[in-house]
């Protein structure tokens, strides 16, 4: 079993961060960090198959766990991301518990599911056994599906029923688009029903995560306080830009000393 499916399985508390720009330096530097895990993100940055096998190729060489948000509803995808071998996977905007079963089959062989057999990476090229990998995945492999809409919500008692789903993880920006209301994540009916959810989850014993990219150590103690047990929190461009900013208006205030 995986360091991260370790964690969560005991109920620790972990945290994370992103890669959206899918560059091996990036990840270099991510793999020295002390995060629990690295989030790479496949379904809304443009990183292309050869540069995410780079990510996490490197991200497994420094033994920090690597999960990867596939694309919305692409088997195939999905699939090739599997065969890289990350120690995660996370599924998107999963609306109902029938789509929930759907994702969930497609990362379990036959007869639980219908995950096509074809490991390259995930194998470590034909060191590891065939028949050892495809035993120790049905364990070993983190599984995740994302709550981004009042309809996920409403599905979560029918949803928490399969047995496969690791954790659930919040998209709070999306679901406050699905009542009118995008990107006011704090609005009374958006926290209300997270705080549905949250509560649905909680009777159920299962895993709940929060994805922001905000680093406010204020937002982070808010969702732990909320319930959540695993936070990704901040991205490679938006520690970039952030930092870049900051030195460009402090060297700004510098040089206008001098004029």
């Amino acid at each position: 079993m995986n360091a991260l499916k370790e964690k969560i399985k005991a109920g620790k508390k972990t945290f994370g961060s992103q890669i959206s720009m899918g560059e091996g330096y990036v990840a270099d530097i991510y793999g020295m960090s002390g995060l629990d895990f690295v989030w790479l993100d496949s379904e809304h940055s443009a990183i292309d198959y050869g540069k995410l096998l780079n990510c996490i190729t490197i991200l497994k060489a420094h033994k920090k766990p690597v999960i990867v948000r596939v694309q919305v509803d692409n088997y195939n995808h999905t699939k090739k991301i599997l065969e890289m071998g990350p120690d995660g996977i996370i599924f998107p905007m999963v609306d109902t518990a029938e789509y929930a079963d759907k994702c969930m089959k497609s990362t379990l062989y036959p007869p639980l599911g219908n995950r096509g057999c074809g490991p390259i990476r995930a194998v470590h090229y034909g060191d590891i056994p065939i028949k050892e990998y495809i035993d120790d995945q049905l364990n070993n492999l983190c599984r995740f599906v994302q709550i981004e809409s009042i309809t996920a919500v409403k599905s979560l008692p029918e949803m928490v029923k399969n047995p496969y789903i690791d954790g659930y993880i919040f998209g709070p920006f999306d679901l406050s688009g699905t009542i009118g209301r995008l990107s006011d994540v704090y609005c009374e009916e958006n926290m209300a029903l997270i705080h549905e959810a949250i509560k649905i989850l909680k009777d159920n014993g299962k895993y709940i995560g929060m994805a922001m990219t905000s680093t406010e150590e204020s937002e982070q103690r808010k969702w732990y306080d909320l319930g959540a047990d695993m936070i990704t929190s901040g991205a490679d461009f938006d520690y970039i830009y952030r930092e870049t900013k900051k030195n460009v208006e402090q060297l700004q205030r510098i040089v206008k000393d001098y004029e």
